[in-house]
């Protein structure tokens, strides 16, 4: 259920002091202090929690049947294996006398977004491209978790469940799912079906070669991770959210992080989280082949999100393939 798509979060509804110190009691969590909602969490799922004993992230409601005890498996085998850190002890209430569902709850990590205004405004070009050096060795950090098989965790045996017929088959099918359904939203040629299928076609064999699956976030981006000055140095200080993750090709997990850098014109940025991420001769050779359909599937969900939102940035009059084809051909100029 992780490499599902989900727009439409279940709401949390209102929710009283007095059902939060219930569940601060049920944990030995001290005495409440405050609560707010955050301003950009997890689909709506989350509220910060503060106590006498520290300061907390709630997630209730959850999007689908296991999403908690989901994410507290990948939170402690990454907190095990990696030593990244994340939100631990993960803790999940699934007795729905408080509230109306199950919830998690956690600790809230220290640190700041990488693309909120109090970083990004105050770095200069050297502090970008040691972030981005932090960025790519937190990523080959959490890579290091390799598996024999491409698939999704089975939140019922914590094993995981296979993608039927193959992971090239599962990615290609996926971003022809996500361009038909942008025939809803935008006008989407026949000319744009066939350079989707031209790229996908030229692409086939560096997947086919590909055997090596990783854990891969599925969403890392800097808004699921967070940023600490220390010793004037920086710092990874915390990765959380892990709906959307699941075991398949690494190189997935940079394509929002490059594209933000794309978007800001910092090629020079992103080519030094790549160099260390790829710094071997034979891995730059080996992802250019994969990279391009990476960028194609991330970048047919934001056209088509931002097609039926009505919150396009850029010039509308581009077609897809055009507009898309600056990305995927930025993106593998990078490698090189």
């Amino acid at each position: 259920m992780t490499t599902a798509i989900i727009f439409s979060p279940n709401k949390l509804g209102s929710i009283s002091d007095s059902q939060f110190q219930s569940m601060l009691d049920r944990f030995n969590l001290g005495r409440l202090i405050s609560s707010e909602k955050t301003e950009k969490g997890a689909m709506g799922q989350t509220w910060f929690v503060t106590s006498t004993e520290g300061k907390f992230v709630f997630k209730g409601n959850p999007l689908f049947p296991g999403q908690f005890a989901e994410e507290k498996y990948f939170v402690e085998n990454i907190h095990n294996r990696t030593g990244i850190a994340v939100p631990s002890p993960y803790l999940i209430d699934a007795v729905a006398d408080i509230f109306d569902w199950e919830y998690a709850l956690m600790p809230c990590l220290s640190g700041k977004h990488m693309n909120s205004q109090q970083i990004k405004d105050n770095l200069n070009l050297e502090e970008k491209l040691k972030i981005a050096e932090l960025v790519a060795e937190t990523l080959t950090n959490l890579h290091s978790w390799k598996v024999d098989e491409y698939g999704e965790l089975n939140t019922e045996t914590f094993t995981i469940r296979p993608f039927e017929d193959s992971y090239r088959a599962w990615l290609f099918d996926r971003i022809r799912f996500w361009v038909e359904d942008a025939k809803k939203y935008s006008v989407i040629t026949s000319q744009d079906v066939l350079w989707v299928e031209e790229l996908l076609e030229a692409s086939k064999s560096s997947f086919d070669e590909f055997s090596s699956p990783t854990f891969v976030m599925g969403d890392f981006k800097p808004e699921n991770f967070l940023l600490e000055l220390e010793n004037n140095n920086w710092r990874f200080s915390g990765l959380f959210d892990f709906t959307n993750a699941y075991f398949g090709d690494p190189l997935a997990d940079l394509i929002k992080i490059i594209t933000m850098y794309i978007n800001y014109g910092e090629e020079e940025v992103a080519k030094r989280l790549l160099s260390v991420y790829l710094h071997l001769p034979e891995q730059k050779e080996a992802y250019k082949g994969r990279i391009r359909v990476h960028m194609l599937q991330q970048r047919i969900l934001d056209w088509g999100c931002a097609k039926a939102m009505g919150m396009v940035t850029w010039d509308d009059d581009l077609s897809f393939s055009e507009w898309v084809e600056y990305y995927t051909e930025s993106a593998l100029s990078l490698v090189k």
